[in-house]
């Protein structure tokens, strides 16, 4: 099992300066490879204090200097925000640049105050999420992009400098809609996972996506990546007392930046899907939803996270976790503690777990 580490640059309330969160998210992030961590990622939001990441391939540039082997992970650029000429010389470059280190993960977006912030389409975002794709893999295997399509038109050009490797096998991204999922299958891409619904649901979307990959591609899909909010502790009253506290602080967080249960806003476009959550919210009420969220994430004793991870890889069959440790307020040197304590008594023990290596491809 590959295990990587996932940077998340949150300030929720302004607790601190974001200088001083920088100091610290920046500190934990080093740490990751001589931890035996295999990866660091880190995601792209802008406006909020949810995550205060706006550049994702400026964080993975600076990482690529400051170590040798773990791989350079974007969970996620979000394509409709950005120029795709930009994004394709980009991720070239950084492959360049670390060797071959990257990990291309992309979306569509789905908070409303950043698509204003941008001055984009909110309901237009998977149209252009398909055309500004096609055409950056596209160009990140051939070393020329071209647009034909109604939101991006270009003749073809170079990219320099042209693509370092193939690409293949380490192009994933983000989703939780279920109509999203024939749409990532077409384009070849592999699923980067956040647990946030029943482990029956997300086998109905995989169970669409992998037979649409198969028809389009002519091969198995990669296996996914996922994510986890992860603390450890050794004592396990503590371990389960600040783990369910902080994922709780993150959660909130998520739901305010995503407006998720605000009343009255209704997601149209290619996003009726997300009117469900409202709905699910409304069901369960606030604290049940939250706490659904809570216990899907690995937190509690070493034991304990390790079989819970074990557990989401029986259910996703996964390949590898982009596991955070600093989230939802929590003070500094507890996240250091958790990370230190996973990376001793966890990390071994997920390692162990037997899939297939991150960027393998399967035949059908």
């Amino acid at each position: 099992m590959h295990v990587g580490y996932a940077a998340f640059f949150q300030n929720p309330g302004r607790h601190v300066s974001d200088k001083e969160m920088y100091e610290h998210e920046m500190r934990m992030a080093l740490q990751a490879e001589p931890l035996g961590f295999e990866s660091v990622w880190t995601t792209e939001h802008h406006f909020t204090d949810y995550l205060c990441s706006p550049d994702v391939v400026a964080f993975l540039s600076y990482l690529a200097g400051a170590t040798k082997h773990v791989l350079l992970g974007s969970m996620v650029v979000i394509l409709p925000w950005h120029d795709p000429v930009r994004v394709a010389e980009q991720v070239a470059m950084l492959d360049h640049m670390s060797g071959g280190r990257m990990i291309f993960g992309m979306g569509r977006g789905l908070g409303r105050i950043e698509f204003e912030g941008f001055r984009t389409d909110m309901g237009k975002s998977r149209e252009i999420f398909v055309e500004y794709a096609q055409a950056i893999m596209e160009a990140l295997e051939t070393g020329v992009i071209k647009g034909e399509g109604e939101h991006f038109k270009l003749p073809p050009m170079d990219i320099r400098p042209e693509p370092y490797k193939t690409f293949k096998g380490r192009t994933y991204a983000a989703s939780l809609s279920p109509d999203s999922m024939p749409v990532l299958a077409k384009l070849g891409i592999g699923l980067l996972v956040i647990p946030q619904k029943p482990w029956p649901d997300v086998k109905k979307d995989f169970a669409i996506y992998r037979d649409v990959f198969l028809e389009a591609n002519g091969a198995e899909p990669p296996p996914p990546l996922a994510g986890a909010f992860c603390y450890t502790d050794e004592d396990p009253v503590k371990a389960r007392e600040e783990g369910a506290r902080w994922i709780a602080g993150y959660y909130d967080s998520m739901m305010k930046h995503y407006e998720f249960g605000e009343a009255g806003l209704q997601r149209t476009g290619s996003y009726e899907y997300y009117n469900r959550i409202n709905q699910y919210i409304a069901k369960h009420g606030d604290e049940g939803a939250k706490k659904d969220f809570i216990d899907l994430m690995p937190y509690g004793t070493p034991d304990e996270v390790i079989d819970k991870m074990r557990h989401i890889n029986s259910q996703i069959h996964n390949n590898g976790f982009m596991v955070s440790f600093s989230y939802g307020g929590m003070p500094y040197g507890l996240a250091e503690q958790s990370l230190q304590t996973f990376a001793r008594q966890v990390l071994p023990a997920v390692k162990q777990i037997d899939t297939p290596p991150v960027g393998a491809r399967k035949s059908a």
